[in-house]
């Protein structure tokens, strides 16, 4: 059995999703496992000029061999999987399966979500108000929305709650026990045979020696203990969220964390490379940076190797996947950060303490390439220039980069 784990190094939005769906096809990947976040994901996979969007798929899902298994950690809207199916084949349900144990998104918390964090930049999905409730012990599980009865009554529970905080805090009308149940009883029979003890499928599957691979959605910037809180996500996407998300001891032996060649981030929250000129904006154009989830613009700058070289130290990288370098083909030269500038001290280190937004980006520039790379598949017919920034990346983040991407389409790949 080998073990991987695809880890965003950056603010999510890196490629995991083509990562995930290039490595499914070359290393006979049994098993990909979603297990953190819900449907604030956005994973694009794109296969012969058509793109296909997953919010709580898992991205291993155009495979036919491959059983994809949504965990524990995941919380799921009912309605966003549904729409996600049927946007697929019907034989699509066959090789999925979804965790008893995971927490549902009801209507309430996506209208929480709304009502309480403006200011945050999230996605308005109701995941943060989803993980309150499963932390605070009133969460609905999805083997509750397989008893009828079981489910009637813990909703009834804790409408009354909610409704008190929407009528009485937010002056919002309050929401009907009858239409959820409507709703989403319908919901949970349609998904019903997918539902299984997804904890004791993959230890099994590990006792068979299945080839098992792990799929994060954000990025380690975005963890809700490591990252840059409060502009994060509710979970937890690094390499300690398998083992809770899954039920599972993970044993890995490939550690891959997914970077892009430049840095995004969107929403709301320090960026310290952020660009806001010509340069930034042709990255956002020719990068399509727009989020998979919500459609948002996401910021965009030079690559900031200070917080991938964290992402490192926390997940324990073995290697790296550097995306969309082909992006940056426009450009004569290229800044990448190696440090920062913080109370007239030099920081190469990403911690809590730090005030991003005083933080002042040391950059160093590189020699661009000005081709167009994007029909380049192996690493010897790579432009010396690129081959300089990445053999870059490596030297600052302290990772080698066995995968360079070089446009979305799953054979625009480079095994390096």
């Amino acid at each position: 059995m080998t073990g991987y784990a695809i880890i965003g190094a950056q603010w999510g939005d890196e490629g995991k999703g083509k990562i995930v769906d290039w490595l499914a096809e070359k290393e006979k990947i049994k098993y990909v496992v979603r297990f953190n976040g819900g449907n604030n994901a956005g994973h694009t996979v794109v296969i012969g000029g058509q793109e296909y969007k997953f919010h709580l798929l898992p991205s291993g899902v155009l495979h036919p061999d491959i059983i994809n298994v949504i965990g524990n950690g995941v919380v799921i809207d009912p309605k966003v999987l549904i729409e996600e199916l049927d946007a697929l084949e019907p034989t699509y349900y066959v090789n999925l399966r979804i965790s008893e144990h995971a927490h549902l998104i009801m209507p309430y918390h996506i209208l929480l979500d709304k009502l309480q964090n403006p200011h945050i930049g999230t996605t308005g999905r109701g995941i943060g108000p989803a993980y309150e409730d499963k932390i605070g012990r009133r969460g609905i599980r999805v083997c509750d929305l397989m008893d009828k009865e079981t489910f009637r009554e813990k909703l009834t529970r804790n409408l009354e709650m909610k409704n008190q905080i929407l009528t009485k805090i937010y002056n919002h009308p309050p929401l009907s026990v009858d239409e959820i149940l409507r709703e989403y009883l319908p919901l949970g029979e349609r998904f019903k045979r997918c539902v299984c003890d997804t904890s004791l499928l993959l230890y099994d599957a590990q006792g068979r020696d299945e080839n098992i691979l792990f799929e994060s959605a954000q990025g380690t910037m975005l963890d809700v203990d490591f990252g840059t809180y409060p502009y994060t996500t509710s979970s937890n996407p690094t390499i300690g969220g398998i083992c809770t998300g899954t039920g599972i001891r993970a044993t890995l032996d490939r550690v891959i964390g997914v970077t892009k060649a430049y840095t995004t981030r969107v929403g709301g929250g320090p960026l310290p490379t952020e660009l806001k000129d010509e340069i930034g904006e042709e990255i956002t154009k020719r990068g399509k940076e727009f989020g998979a989830t919500t459609g948002r613009k996401r910021r965009c700058g030079y690559l900031d190797t200070v917080i991938v070289r964290d992402a490192r130290r926390i997940n324990g990288f073995d290697e790296l996947a550097v995306t969309k370098l082909d992006v940056l083909g426009f450009l004569r030269t290229i800044k990448i950060c190696n440090a920062y500038s913080y109370n007239g001290e030099t920081v190469k280190d990403f911690s809590a303490s730090l005030d991003l937004d005083k933080c002042q980006p040391v950059y160093e520039e590189l020699p661009g390439w000005e081709v167009d790379i994007s029909n380049v598949r192996n690493w010897r017919d790579l432009h010396p220039n690129a081959k300089r920034y990445v053999s870059r990346i490596e030297e600052l983040v302290g990772t080698s980069a066995s995968i360079i991407s070089v446009g979305p389409e799953r054979e625009q790949t480079i095994l390096k």
